[in-house]
């Protein structure tokens, strides 16, 4: 029996990076973003379905995520129809994913977790965290976002203190020692309910 971890957290909170020291401590992970990248890759079970709808997608065989952007931005409502799309389809890869992990843990790193209800399928929940300024740092020093783009981001996320709150476990991501130690912490509470069961 394989315990389901939900792994969430808002942008720049070090999410990618805790999801990395499950997987250093003996986890499975399966990645929302990277199965989307998988789905609009070349040959990926998006690109038909969103090539049907939105033909200006598509690039060399795959679907383009800035194409998509443009689209997004010039229909708002182009977002829900690409939703129905790929949502399902995530899903599908997620299924997918546990049905062949052997793993006793395998920690599912969804950003929009709570948002897509997707906690209720998990045995529990971890929320990453930092300050609200250290996030605020951390996204605009990647140089890849101005600030609206950040605040605008973050509009569409669930405020920190409220996924905080709904998790199970909550890990600050201030330093990377600080990080490891949470995370060792949480494995262990969870592998002795899993051998207590």
């Amino acid at each position: 029996m394989t315990f389901k971890l939900g792994l969430t957290g808002s942008i720049g909170m070090g999410k990618s990076t805790t999801a990395q020291m499950f997987v250093q401590e003996g986890c499975a992970l399966w990645d929302a973003d990277a199965a989307v990248h998988r789905l609009y890759a070349n040959g990926g079970a998006a690109v038909g379905p969103i090539a049907a709808r939105f033909p200006t997608a598509i690039e060399d065989g795959a679907v383009s995520r800035a194409r998509l952007k443009d689209i997004i931005s010039e229909d708002p409502g182009a977002l829900q129809e690409i939703e129905k799309i790929v949502h399902p389809l995530v899903a599908l890869d997620r299924e997918d994913f546990l049905q062949n992990c052997s793993d006793d843990i395998c920690v599912f790193d969804i950003p929009l977790l709570f948002e897509t209800g997707g906690d209720k399928s998990m045995d529990a929940v971890v929320c990453v965290t930092v300050s609200p300024q250290l996030q605020r740092e951390r996204v605009l020093s990647r140089g890849t976002m101005s600030e609206a783009q950040f605040d605008a981001i973050r509009e569409k996320q669930l405020p920190d203190e409220i996924k905080r709150h709904r998790a199970d476990y909550v890990i600050e991501t201030d330093t990377l020692e600080h990080a490891r130690e949470q995370v060792q912490a949480v494995l262990t509470e969870i592998r002795k309910k899993i051998s207590d069961a």
